[in-house]
């Protein structure tokens, strides 16, 4: 790709606007680590929402959603529009808890809701866990991606690919060192919507490059005939497929989504969606934080990367490394205008640096926070607090060089990482609602997912790699690990009375999982009901779900259908509405 000097001063006009953002938010966020990791928990529902859906656009997420419309049509996106009803969870059971909470990470909340060395142990090895090599192992996923994005649009040998990184990587390192999550929310706004029209400009010419919405349906109809496989146009799986058989899919609708740990998707919330709903002015800031966020994640984003991704298909059929598709519709000059290229990798940038923000920051607060401050300088300034997050979100930047240029020889750890949060979910989501369960329970539910599952791939040769490998393995550790932890915590003593009336006081939750503790404390219970946000949450999934095939039916199918999900989607949105009002929020 050749760029014109008009191009070049796009991009350097992009840069300037993050740098003058960076630079405007750097003395609020040299105030405290309250402002460097939460930005003095003021932050409105919609800029949180937005920086949370903007964390998860990655420069290689349309890639991705490209190469699993070419294997498996649009239902390979089932992959992770299953997760969805875990987000709706998270949405209207877990946000305000999280909220009350009043901590500065998710790993601190170890020591609220627990006692003694087992939460002060589980707090500092997930802290370390998850800020260090979890962490610096996504950065270089990330970085990997963006050095293939840069090798094909701008023609760079690995060498040159690699330079283009470091410099993109050191800016982002540092005005999230220089201006803190503030740095980070603001620039992730600016980069949503910058990627975000960028992203339907894409799909629109890739569209009209094929002959319209009708020629398009036309055009893989035909590959699929000669593919003599199912149609990639249909939005579910059929039960016999070979890449979704009836038990993968039973075990990504019914189990994967409440029983599996991920980064970004954890049961219960977690990671950085935590970190967001803690910098919100409030608990209703909080829920509508995350609801924006799941809204934009799976009903707003999904449709313009898989039009591209058909379209890319017809126009490449021949094309062997599919997920360049994607890359290569904007560099045909009969798809995608010249004019528009500088705007366009732009964008790109955008979407590698509002990830890479978040991980940084995110990281930091988990060493700073839950490992400097807790166990080494508790009684520190703040000044030096904020000084040692600067320098954690350097050394995590210069961390993540190193394994992004060894990361062939991490991808089977990685997987073996994933895989070993199975079966953890159940112990996060219930650790809320049941006052029996005690640090032990999550140390044991951490420790048997993990040995269970390395046995069965290890050991076994259970091949996760398969979809009825991957179900098995998820059936088994999800069963094993269940069983474990509940045996541990009958078996070991539960939390002082003392611990859990304080948690109960601090966060109320509701259920009668803690009518005792409730009882003792004589704390009147939250407003609302579990009942209610069960049924908030159940109506949230129909909300998405409506709205997502709403979309998909009116550009590929039926209009009147269309039309008719797209109401059913906004009759919820009513109902959520309604149950909120009543609750007061």
């Amino acid at each position: 790709m050749t760029l014109t000097i008009t191009d070049w001063l796009v991009i350097a006009a992009y840069f300037a606007l993050n740098l003058v953002i960076g630079l405007y938010y750097a003395r609020r966020a040299r105030g405290s680590t309250a402002e460097f990791f939460l930005s003095g928990r003021s932050v409105p529902w919609w800029l949180a929402g937005t920086s949370m859906v903007a964390t998860t656009f990655a420069a290689d997420t349309p890639l991705v959603v490209t190469g699993m419309v070419a294997r498996n049509g649009i239902a390979g996106n089932w992959l992770w529009w299953n997760m969805a009803a875990s987000g709706m969870l998270t949405v209207f059971v877990y946000a305000r808890l999280w909220r009350r909470a009043g901590v500065m990470t998710d790993v601190e909340f170890a020591e609220l809701r627990y006692s003694g060395k087992p939460a002060a142990f589980l707090r500092g090895f997930r802290a370390l866990y998850l800020g260090v090599p979890i962490n610096c192992i996504i950065i270089g996923w990330v970085n990997l991606a963006m050095m293939k994005i840069l090798q094909v649009t701008l023609g760079l040998d690995a060498t040159g690919a690699l330079w283009a990184l470091l410099a993109m990587l050191v800016f982002t390192a540092f005005y999230t060192t220089l201006a803190g999550l503030w740095g980070v929310l603001v620039t992730d706004l600016v980069q949503f919507v910058l990627k975000m029209g960028m992203v339907v400009a894409l799909a629109f010419f890739a569209v009209r490059a094929v002959g319209g919405l009708a020629a398009l349906k036309v055009k893989v109809a035909a590959l699929d005939a000669v593919a003599g496989s199912g149609s990639r146009l249909s939005f579910f799986p059929s039960t016999d497929s070979a890449w979704m058989p009836a038990i993968t899919l039973f075990v990504y609708l019914g189990v994967n989504w409440w029983a599996s740990w991920y980064p970004g998707a954890e049961p219960g919330g977690g990671g950085y969606v935590a970190q967001r709903i803690f910098s919100a002015k409030d608990e209703r800031h909080g829920l509508f934080a995350t609801l924006w966020f799941n809204i934009a994640h799976y009903a707003v984003r999904p449709w313009p990367w898989i039009l591209t991704a058909l379209a890319s298909l017809v126009l490449y059929p021949t094309l062997v490394d599919k997920e360049s598709g994607y890359v290569r519709t904007l560099m045909d000059p009969g798809v995608f205008p010249p004019s528009l290229r500088g705007i366009m990798l732009a964008a790109f940038a955008a979407a590698y640096m509002s990830t890479i923000g978040t991980q940084l920051n995110w990281g930091a607060s988990y060493v700073v926070n839950d490992c400097y401050r807790r166990f080494l300088r508790r009684h520190a300034r703040e000044r030096e607090y904020v000084i040692a997050s600067q320098l954690v979100t350097v050394g995590l930047m210069l961390l993540s060089i190193y394994v992004t240029m060894h990361l062939a020889s991490i991808e089977q750890a990685w997987k073996l990482l994933i895989v070993t949060g199975a079966g953890t979910g159940t112990v996060l989501l219930l650790r809320w609602f049941w006052w029996r369960i005690n640090a032990w329970s999550e140390v044991s539910a951490m420790t048997a997912a993990a040995v269970v599952s390395l046995y069965l791939q290890i050991v076994l040769k259970w091949d996760g790699d398969q979809p009825r490998g991957f179900a098995y393995i998820m059936l088994v550790t999800v069963a094993v690990t269940t069983a474990a932890w509940l045996a541990v915590t009958w078996l070991t003593a539960p939390e002082p009375q003392t611990t859990l009336r304080q948690f109960y006081t601090r966060v109320r939750p509701h259920g009668p999982g803690w009518t005792t503790v409730a009882v003792s404390a004589g704390v009147a219970a939250a407003p609302g009901s579990l009942g209610r946000e069960l049924l908030s949450a159940l109506l949230g999934c129909v909300l998405i779900y409506s709205a997502l095939f709403g979309v998909g039916v009116l550009l590929l199918r039926s209009v009147v259908f269309g039309v008719g999900l797209l109401a059913i989607s906004a009759l919820s949105a009513m109902a959520i509405a309604r149950n909120l009002a009543d609750q007061k929020l």
